[in-house]
């Protein structure tokens, strides 16, 4: 077998992520990463057990590396992918796509000139029932939809003295837990729905509006605390909390919370979806489970077990049921589906995955949600 070499771009939270994934496919090598200092690189790249380390401009000179996975901070996503682009290197994305409309317009534009693989980082459409609600809408068993209520929650932003680089705008983005976690949630419901979100109205909330800034390194998630000298104070003005309203193209409604300081929720999606013959919930801290409400007989719990879902959900699971599966097998199924256009050498017409094209339409939702808590008005997508 001739395994595919991959080059990783940034190794903070995400990336290693990335590789853990990559690496349960038997056709992946995670061949190379770079970081923003050589030096950084190869510590990295000792630490995470990767032969080969470079700057990002050293990476893509890499002939052998066909593939790169961008899992930098939001504000270098929009250039490095379009360098990998212009370096003839299929390219994986993390979310947001770019940080403005134009931006994401020109990689889209760019990734279909060239004809390379592209894909963002939409992982949570692959856990296996998110996948199974999206064939049952499809086959009709929940019929018209009614409505959509879903939320994502987090705490890791809980404490005033929680602070990561996705708190500043200049390289997050002028919206952050929507743009960051409410991204997902609002291409779940398309996706598992089909239906367009068409209208948006929203309301946004900074609960602290001064953060403690560390003045010492501090890793994502790692729960290390400082003495107060070891802070610096910095006004905060994305949002810690969501509410938004939507209108759909079927006429129906729906509604969303996102939140990054709720207490006890650590990545918490919740989805409900009411249709004319059931109803749908899922919620990915127990994410090999998925309720079905009906009317006029029992309710019932659907386990993950691929002898029990329909075939196109039971493609995306390894293990028989009772076997739990989550959030770290989201990505491989992601990838299993990118590197087989990468195997074929080219983006296919209709891909699975989510594509440069379905980055652009979040970053447009999130755009004209955040039109609509400025305005404080209804806005049109």
């Amino acid at each position: 077998m001739t395994k595919i070499k991959v080059g990783i771009v940034g190794t903070g939270f995400i990336g290693p992520a990335h590789i853990e994934a990559l690496r349960r496919l038997p056709n992946i090598d995670v061949a190379a990463l770079c970081e923003v200092t050589i030096e950084l690189a190869e510590a990295k790249a000792k630490q995470l057990g990767i032969g080969r380390w470079y700057t990002f401009e050293e990476l893509l000179k890499q002939e052998d590396i066909q593939c790169v996975h961008i899992c930098t901070p939001n504000f270098l996503h929009y250039s490095q992918s379009k360098a990998a682009l212009l370096a003839g290197k299929h390219v994986v994305c993390e979310k947001p796509l770019a940080k403005d409309l134009h931006e994401a317009e020109e990689l889209v534009e760019l990734a279909a000139k060239t004809g390379l693989v592209n894909a963002v980082h939409f992982n949570l459409r692959y856990y296996p029932l998110v996948r199974q609600m999206k064939t049952m809408r499809e086959k009709g068993d929940l019929g018209e939809i009614y409505s959509i209520m879903g939320s994502y929650l987090q705490d890791w932003l809980f404490y005033n003295t929680d602070y990561n680089w996705r708190l500043e705008p200049d390289k997050s983005g002028d919206s952050r837990a929507i743009a960051d976690i409410g991204s997902h949630l609002l291409d779940v419901i398309e996706y598992i729905t089909g239906l367009k979100t068409v209208e948006v109205m929203a309301d946004f909330n900074t609960v602290h509006k001064v953060r403690k800034k560390p003045l010492k390194p501090v890793e994502t998630y790692s729960g290390k605390m400082l003495q107060p000298e070891d802070y610096a104070d910095v006004h905060i003005n994305t949002e810690d909390h969501a509410n938004v309203l939507l209108r759909f193209d079927n006429g129906n409604r729906g509604c969303v919370t996102v939140s990054q300081v709720s207490a006890g929720r650590k990545n918490q999606l919740k989805l409900e979806i009411s249709g004319s013959n059931k109803t749908f919930a899922f919620n990915s801290e127990s994410p090999n489970e998925m309720w079905i409400g009906n009317r006029d007989q029992a309710n019932q719990v659907l386990m993950r077990d691929p002898s029990l879902a329909y075939p196109e959900a039971s493609a995306l699971m390894t293990f028989p049921g009772g076997h739990n599966e989550g959030f770290s097998d989201t990505s491989k199924q992601l990838f299993k589906e990118v590197y087989a256009a990468v195997e074929a050498g080219k983006q296919p017409e209709n891909p699975k995955y989510p594509t440069f094209a379905d980055g652009y339409r979040e970053l447009l939702i999130c755009e004209r949600i955040l039109d609509s808590t400025r305005s404080q008005k209804w806005v049109k997508i």
